[in-house]
């Protein structure tokens, strides 16, 4: 079974009674303040929006323009650690011959140490 949408007289006037009773809890200056509060917190968060706004337009133009830069520099530093490790790799091999070759021009135990003194840049950083 449907209600109708249309109150009672009844309804109504109890419905106006409970208002007033709610109305009568709070004090209409306590209202008063708490709609100027809110007001306030409400020009507040609309600046700190504005302003945040305004930073994250900011923020994506200047990653604009680094980004390009960043991505070349990596570039170039994975190329240069690529060339260094090529370079290690021929000198560990030259120092291996030269072992072989001429076992007695190097004391014994010397050439573990000069071997590779160069820091394991994969390992983290303790």
């Amino acid at each position: 079974m449907e209600r109708s949408p249309v109150a009672s007289p009844e309804t109504a006037a109890a419905a106006a009674e409970v208002a007033a009773q709610f109305r009568s809890l709070v004090d209409a200056e306590d209202v008063g303040s708490i709609k100027q509060a809110q007001h306030l917190i409400l020009g507040r968060l609309q600046d700190s929006n504005a302003v945040l706004t305004h930073f994250n337009e900011y923020s994506e133009q200047c990653f604009a323009e680094v980004s390009s830069d960043f991505a070349s520099k990596t570039r170039l530093l994975k190329s240069m650690k690529d060339d260094l490790d090529h370079i290690f790799m021929k000198l560990r091999n030259m120092k291996s011959r030269l072992v072989a070759t001429y076992p007695d021009a190097f004391p014994d135990g010397a050439m573990e140490k000069t071997m590779d003194q160069r820091p394991d840049l994969e390992r983290p950083l303790e």
